[in-house]
This record gives C-alpha cells, structure tokens and sequence, in this order.
C-alpha cells in the first residue's frame, strides 16, 4: 500500500467528492482499487488476466489509476488511445512506471531485464504523449505522471 500510494496519494488530491474511477491493469489483487474506494472515490478493478470482464471499458469515467502497466504496452499509442476514451472530459489519469533516467545507461537498467516490460518512458516521453494527446501533465513524485484531459464544452 505504501508503493501504491505514491500514485494514489497525488491523484486523489486531484479528484472532487465523489469522483468515480477505474483500476486498469490491477493484477489479481485490486488494492489500488481498494484504496480508491474506502477515500470515498468509487473505483473499479480491470485486468485482462485477472479480471477479464470487458464491461467496465465501456463506460467513462473521472479517473483513470494505472500502475505498472504501461511498460508491458506492445502498443503503447492504442493504450493510451484507450485511456482517452475511458476518461470522461476534465478527468485524470494517473500512471506509475518506473522512468528511465541518464543516470544509468540502458543496457545497465535493471527495469528492463524483466522480460515482460516492453516499453520504457522519461518524463520526455510523457510529455510528448501529453502533448500528442492535448492533455496537460504533471509529474507529482518519482516515476508518477497525472495527465488531465481537458473538459468538454
């Protein structure tokens, strides 16, 4: 809980009473969705192993929380494509991915020795999906990035 709150700490911040939201890639434990939850913002848990059940992508909704998640996207453009249409005007999206910084070259990154992430991101990176997106950013703490999708007229 205490990892999960660095995502879910300066998103709630973000969220008016009430907001209602979606845990996307949740893993066979929603705790982030939990989380969410008992602060008073209805969430609700998707994965595509874990919790298959489509439905909850059919909907919009205030907030999107997505933790370790995105590095696994072989196509990161339809992930996020996909975030846009779950995300209701003036809503956020909050991911947590650990950023790759120049500190370490990348051969030397243990992030990417796990098999399963595919894609990697910087801060660089997320602006420039913000930026594709027109979608504002922000980056609240160390490998979190809230993105806010501008309100509907």
């Amino acid at each position: 809980m205490n990892f999960l709150s660095r995502l879910a700490d300066p998103l709630a911040r973000r969220l008016l009473p009430g907001a209602r939201g979606l845990d996307f890639g949740c893993g066979p434990s929603p705790v982030l969705a939990g989380m969410f939850s008992e602060a008073g913002f209805p969430c609700r848990p998707y994965d595509p192993f874990f919790f298959p059940d489509a439905s909850p992508l059919s909907r919009q909704y205030d907030f999107v929380a997505c933790s370790e998640v995105v590095e696994h996207a072989y196509d990161p453009a339809e992930i996020f494509a996909l975030f846009g249409q779950l995300l209701a005007g003036g809503g956020v999206l909050g991911v947590m991915t650990r950023f790759h910084g120049m500190e370490t070259p990348f051969g030397e990154w243990w992030y990417k020795r796990d098999p399963t992430h595919v894609c990697f991101y910087a801060e660089s990176t997320m602006r420039w999906i913000a930026g594709q997106r027109g979608w504002s950013v922000d980056f609240p703490g160390p490998d979190v990035t809230l993105f806010s999708v501008p309100r509907q007229l």
